[in-house]
């Protein structure tokens, strides 16, 4: 196999660069979500790949759970453990590599076209002596991985793995949802929720019906924030997080996006008529006063709905369908007071 010249283990400057990764891993703490997104980020950057991603375990698939580069869109993307070059090194152990993918029968082709990868690397994520994932690193040419790259990948598996045990120490089942929930509020965070989103198209094709999406903007979170210190800010969202989840059905996904915004998958919604009456009742859920300290701050949210295969037949047209609404109610509200919008 021909490899890109150069060393053929990690220098000097590639050491270096792995202790900072390491201390900013230690920066992030029990934030499993920031550290695995850093480690795909730093993973590509050493090795030269045009993108990465950290695989996590879920029954029969290993599910993106944090991206970067060419891989940033695929988060929530999912491959059979049976039929693919992860699922292989998940099972072994061991780290493994594909020069061409074309000419592999141990990887997913079919997933490799739909990122555009022609040659990728995947090393084990141990976690308390059990493997619960791979890290790849993956590029659009050919044999762009050696065995310097390699090595890298798994002083940075060894870096994860490692935060991984801190994070959690109940096991796999505690790491899963560590790395699919959101650490303030217990919801989803945005890889799973757009696991579950594209499992609702999926399903909407097969059984012929429809299925929904809502985009949230949490009120004046920044006011909260300036006005009354982050302590309040944090029990806000969690607040207002809660009342959103209360709202939604067992069979919906409401998920923390990041900062102020939340999404809600609706499965399955029957027509536009049900989104509109779902929108309505999370709308009245979640406006009301929260008093903290004897100090009375009102919640409240815009909200953007989309109804798929109505408006879009595809997860980015639906999500910017559903931004566009949620950012016109937004400007609505700002102009003039909206009933059932707001709670002033």
């Amino acid at each position: 196999m021909t490899h890109p010249s150069g060393p053929q283990l990690p220098g000097t400057d590639d050491l270096l660069s792995i202790i900072r990764v390491q201390t900013e891993i230690a920066r992030l703490g029990l934030d499993l979500d920031a550290v695995m997104a850093l480690a795909a980020e730093a993973s590509m950057k050493l090795t030269g790949a045009d993108g990465a991603a950290v695989e996590i375990a879920e029954g029969p698939l290993l599910v993106y759970r944090a991206t970067a580069g060419s891989a940033a869109a695929q988060v929530g993307r999912s491959v059979d453990a049976e039929h693919s070059l992860s699922g292989l090194c998940l099972r072994s152990g061991t780290a493994l590599t594909s020069d061409n993918v074309e000419g592999d029968p141990r990887v997913d082709l079919t997933s490799c076209h739909q990122i555009g990868l022609r040659s990728m690397a995947v090393v084990p994520l141990c976690h308390d002596i059990e493997n619960v994932g791979v890290l790849k690193v993956l590029s659009s040419r050919q044999a762009a991985f050696g065995t310097r790259q390699v090595e890298i990948m798994k002083l940075m598996a060894d870096l994860l793995a490692a935060s991984m045990y801190f994070a959690t120490r109940c096991g796999r089942d505690a790491l899963f949802h560590q790395a699919t929930h959101d650490l303030l509020t217990g919801l989803a965070n945005r890889a799973l929720f757009l696991d579950r989103l594209r499992n609702a198209l999926l399903q909407a094709d097969r059984e012929r019906n429809q299925a929904g999406v809502l985009m949230v903007d949490m009120d004046e979170l920044k006011r909260i924030n300036d006005n009354h210190g982050h302590r309040v800010g944090d029990l806000a969202i969690r607040e207002f997080a809660q009342r959103l989840s209360s709202g939604a059905r067992r069979s919906d996904t409401v998920a923390r996006l990041g900062g102020d915004e939340f999404g809600v998958v609706l499965r399955p919604t029957a027509s536009t008529d049900g989104l509109r009456a779902s929108t309505e009742r999370l709308i009245r859920q979640v406006q009301g006063p929260l008093v903290v300290d004897g100090q009375r701050i009102n919640l409240g949210a815009s909200f953007g709905a989309a109804l798929y295969p109505d408006d879009a037949r595809d997860i980015n047209g639906l999500l910017e369908v559903a931004d566009q609404a949620m950012y016109a109610a937004k400007r609505e509200r700002k102009g003039q007071a909206v009933t059932g919008l707001t709670n002033e």
